[in-house]
C-alpha cells in the first residue's frame, strides 16, 4: 500500500474508524516535487508532510510501514520517530537492529512483520539479547497479500506457509514469551483478509487483530487515482498474477499491457534517479518499479500497474472506509480466541 497508496486521507480515515491507519513510505518522496533532483531529502520530507497532514485530520492512531529493503531506511525510521509516530511497522526483509533507534522515553511501538515462526524467532533472539527489547506485536503475513512477497514462488501454494499454519505456531512464540517475559504481544494476521469470515477464521487460529490492504484501495479515502481503483474494479480472479519483481521478489499484481510488454521482453526506458531499494539491479531491470507503481497510482496504467492481494477482484465498487470495516468486523460481537 506504498508508493501513493495510502498517504494522509487513507490512512487519518482509517485511524478515525477506530484502526491503525498505515502510511506507506516506499516511494513517498515522489510526492515533493522536484524530488529528482534530491530524493533522498524529499523522502525525509514527504513522510514528515503526510504525517502532519494525517494527524491533522485524525486523533487516532498512526503508524509507518518502512521496508527494510529501502537504501534510506535509517532515514525513514528516524523521521518517523521524530515525528512521534504511534507505530513502525517493518518487514520486506528482517529489521533486526530496529530496536537501536529508539530514544529513551520513545512511545512509538514498533512491530516487525514475519512470514515464518523461524523469522519470528531470529528476530526476538536478536532484540532480547542486544536491545532488551520484546517486539510490540508480530504481523504474520501470508502468501495470499498483494505486493512484495516473502516467500518463494513454489512456496505460495504450500499448506506449510499458510496462515493456518503459521498463525498458531506465532500465537505458542508469543505464549512462552508471555510466561516468561511478562509482556502480552498479539499476533497480527495479514494477506487475503476480505471480510467477516476471514477476520473470524484469523481470531479461531489466535490472531489478536488483521492488517487489510487491498480492500481499503476501493474507498474514496484511498489516496489512489480512480482509475487505479477502477483496475481492480474491472479485474478477473485470472487477471490477478505472481511477477518477478526488478526487486528480486515474487510479487502479486493486476495484469495488463505493461506487465504482458515485460514479460515479452520489451524494456521500459528510464533513469534511475535514486537507487531506492538495496536488491533491485537497476542497471538491468527492464522498468523502474517505484516510477511503474507511481504512474498507476496517479491514474497511467499504460506505464505502469497495480498490486492486488489474492482478493483484490472482488472490490465491485467504491465504498468507503467506513463499509470496509463494517463488513470485516460487522455489528455483532466476533469471539476472541
Amino acid at each position: 500500500m506504498a508508493v501513493g497508496i495510502s498517504l494522509d486521507g487513507l490512512s487519518a480515515a482509517v485511524a478515525s474508524a477506530g484502526g491503525v491507519g498505515t502510511i506507506g513510505t516506499a516511494g513517498i518522496g515522489m510526492t515533493i516535487e522536484g524530488y529528482a533532483r534530491n530524493f533522498k531529502q524529499a523522502s525525509i520530507e514527504g513522510l514528515k508532510n503526510v504525517i502532519r497532514k494525517a494527524r491533522s485530520k485524525t486523533d487516532g492512531l498512526l503508524g509507518v510501514n518502512i521496508m527494510v529493503a529501502l537504501t534510506n531506511y535509517q532515514d525513514m525510521v528516524v523521521t518517523a520517530l521524530r515525528e512521534k509516530i504511534d507505530m513502525i511497522i517493518s518487514g520486506a526483509g528482517l529489521p533486526l537492529d530496529l530496536p537501536s533507534y529508539l530514544e529513551e522515553g520513545s512511545k512509538t511501538a514498533i512491530i516487525p512483520i514475519v512470514s515464518s515462526l523461524k523469522s519470528a524467532k531470529v528476530i526476538l533472539k536478536r532484540w532480547f539479547g542486544k536491545f532488551r527489547y520484546i517486539p510490540d506485536a508480530f504481523i504474520v503475513e501470508g502468501p495470499k497479500a498483494g505486493g512484495h512477497l516473502g516467500y518463494r514462488v513454489e512456496d505460495l501454494q504450500s499448506q506449510e506457509f499458510s496462515l493456518s499454519s503459521t498463525i498458531p505456531q506465532v500465537r505458542q512464540l508469543t505464549e512462552e514469551i508471555k510466561r516468561e517475559y511478562g509482556k502480552d504481544v498479539p499476533v497480527i494476521a495479514a494477506g487475503g483478509i476480505f471480510e467477516r469470515e476471514d477476520v473470524q477464521e484469523m481470531f479461531e487460529l489466535g490472531a489478536s487483530g488483521v492488517q487489510v490492504g487491498t480492500a481499503f484501495i476501493g474507498t474514496q479515502e484511498c489516496d489512489a487515482d480512480i482509475r487505479f481503483k477502477q483496475a481492480l474494479i474491472e479485474a478477473k480472479k485470472e487477471d490477478i498474477v505472481i511477477i518477478k519483481s526488478p526487486v528480486g521478489m515474487p510479487g502479486r499484481a493486476i495484469r495488463n499491457k505493461f506487465l504482458v510488454d515485460v514479460e515479452a521482453g520489451n524494456k521500459k526506458p528510464f533513469k534511475c534517479v535514486y537507487h531506492c531499494i538495496k536488491t533491485c539491479n537497476f542497471r538491468e531491470t527492464p522498468y523502474c518499479i517505484a516510477q511503474a507503481l507511481m504512474n498507476a497510482c496517479r491514474g497511467d496504467l499504460e506505464n505502469g500497474f497495480a498490486f492486488s492481494g489474492t482478493e483484490g477482484y472482488r472490490i465491485k465498487e467504491i465504498t468507503t472506509v467506513k463499509d470496509v470495516i463494517e463488513r470485516l468486523f460487522g455489528t455483532g460481537p466476533l469471539s476472541l480466541y
